[in-house]
């Protein structure tokens, strides 16, 4: 199924049960609606939404880069098309940023994110230092690039320029004043061997949010959410 969000065709899926609570599904960077499924599948007594943000899976490509307030404003029109109001918002990455700003300025019921960090800050790996003093010496100003390629983030090696360039945008945001403003009950389930996004991160945002609560998952990674899909799956049902 698809919709038409400001020129841009957003596809998506839906199932469960047809009256049921609605239950929105939103998919990390690189990723697509298919990460999410494994998740939806376990909820069929609820009506689930899972769609493919611009830019992936099989939704428009961007003509330009955007920012996270963009995902946001498409994500709100996409759900007022739907006619869906106060859902069960669960987000993994960048999906949880997204959902992160939506519930700071929508009503929302009940929100859970995987590994979704909101705190913008700086960490420099030894080489970035090393190349930033190194640009700094004759006839090496030519490095940049090079560095961004090395130093950078899968996510941002595999982007093309558009989705490098937006992906910079996301990052950069810093969402703690409004994860502070979020008022509905949040659950953060992360993995303890999460290198992405670490499990610090975590108990940072836990203290941001008026109602917030967090899972640790021992041993499992940054797709903790699908490593222990049956332990997920029994957590959220117990918090919803």
């Amino acid at each position: 199924m698809r919709k038409n969000i400001r020129n841009i065709s957003i596809h998506y899926i839906q199932y469960g049960k047809e009256d049921g609570l609605d239950l929105v599904l939103l998919h990390g960077w690189g990723q697509n609606i298919e990460m999410m499924k494994p998740l939806g599948n376990q909820f069929q007594n609820y009506h689930v939404t899972i769609l493919d943000f611009p830019g992936f899976g099989e939704s428009s490509s961007l003509k330009k880069s955007i920012t996270i307030v963009d995902y946001v404003e498409i994500l709100e029109e996409f759900l007022k098309e739907l006619k869906i109001k106060n859902p069960i918002l669960m987000g993994h990455s960048f999906g949880g940023r997204v959902a992160i700003l939506y519930a700071s300025r929508n009503p929302v019921s009940k929100l859970v994110l995987f590994a979704s960090p909101c705190i913008r800050e700086e960490r420099k790996s030894w080489k970035e230092s090393f190349f930033k003093a190194i640009k700094k010496l004759p006839g090496m100003n030519q490095i940049g690039e090079y560095a961004k390629k090395y130093i950078g983030s899968e996510d941002y090696r595999n982007a093309s320029p558009i989705l490098r360039e937006t992906l910079v945008n996301v990052i950069n945001t810093d969402l703690s004043k409004e994860a502070a403003k979020i008022s509905c009950p949040t659950l953060l389930i992360w993995g303890t061997e999460d290198q992405q996004a670490p499990i610090e991160d975590a108990k940072k945002l836990e203290k941001i949010l008026p109602d917030g609560g967090l899972v640790e998952l021992p041993g499992y990674s940054h797709y903790a959410y699908l490593e222990a899909l049956p332990q997920v799956t029994n957590i959220l049902k117990s918090f919803l």
